[in-house]
């Protein structure tokens, strides 16, 4: 099990996540901020097996928009081995 904390700016979540949910994927939500100028940020969790982590990866890269800026990215995506998990 893997978990993915992907940082994407506040005009491009709505469309990740709601591309994410439609191929299945769970997803939280939550609000952030950083960076220079303090822009809204969100912050997505996802828990994912290690196989489907490319096509998690093509759906956040497809959603995204192209940035404004060249020192802007798109996404910032860390992807962490998950020794163990509960659901209650």
């Amino acid at each position: 099990m893997k978990m993915m904390i992907v940082l994407v700016n506040d005009r491009d979540a709505t469309e990740v996540i709601s591309a994410l949910i439609e191929r299945e994927f769970r997803v939280t939500r939550i609000a952030s901020s950083g960076g220079f100028l303090r822009r809204g940020n969100s912050t997505l969790i996802i828990g994912i097996e290690e196989e489907k982590i490319d096509a998690a990866l093509e759906v956040i890269r497809a959603s995204c928009q192209e940035p404004e800026r060249e020192s802007q990215r798109r996404a910032t995506i860390f992807v962490l081995d998950v020794a163990d998990f509960k659901q209650l």
